[in-house]
């Protein structure tokens, strides 16, 4: 929930995830490519799962609690126009970006977490993706202000920078 941000004295909000109706105008500033990641650790002790419908059974999955809903988002795999929803089985489920990553990476499970700043635990090998060959659930990254018609130069510079970083 975004609360009333003009009251609450906010120019800018970002959020993930869709918008949902409001009176805030919303920008969309980037899409997040979602990874379905283990530790290799996990993996010795749990083995490889080769498709991501065997999530579903022998495996231990971290969840991420939907702040809006109050549940674990569904995890959801992409390849061109084929979609796959699964419900899996929550081992733990954590509201914490850090955590999420801290948990997996200490390989108590396998976890579903964005691309964004997480190339050195792939590349330094303590996390694998495991289903490189769906590769293309993206999750949204909006950033919410108060109105289209005047926008403060304070809040435009702020979106002009954030959009920088992330298109460069």
């Amino acid at each position: 929930d975004l609360g009333d941000l003009v009251g609450d004295g906010f120019d800018l909000a970002l959020r993930f995830g869709h918008p949902q109706a409001s009176s805030l105008v919303a920008r969309k500033l980037l899409d997040l490519r979602v990874l379905t990641v283990a530790a290799p650790a996990y993996l010795e002790r749990f083995g490889r799962p080769s498709h991501p419908r065997d999530l579903q059974a022998g495996h231990r999955c971290i969840q991420f609690r939907d702040p809006a809903t109050g549940r674990a988002f569904p995890w959801e795999f992409h390849r061109g126009r084929r979609r796959i929803v699964l419900d899996t089985p929550g081992a733990l489920t954590v509201n914490d970006a850090g955590t999420l990553q801290s948990v997996c990476e200490a390989g108590y499970g396998i976890a579903q977490m964005f691309a964004l700043a997480n190339d050195p635990l792939f590349t330094g090998g303590r996390l694998v993706t495991l289903f490189p060959d769906w590769p293309d659930e993206r999750f949204p990254l909006y950033a919410y202000h108060p109105s289209r018609h005047h926008v403060p130069a304070k809040t435009r510079a702020m979106l002009d920078f954030v959009v920088g970083l992330v298109s460069g």
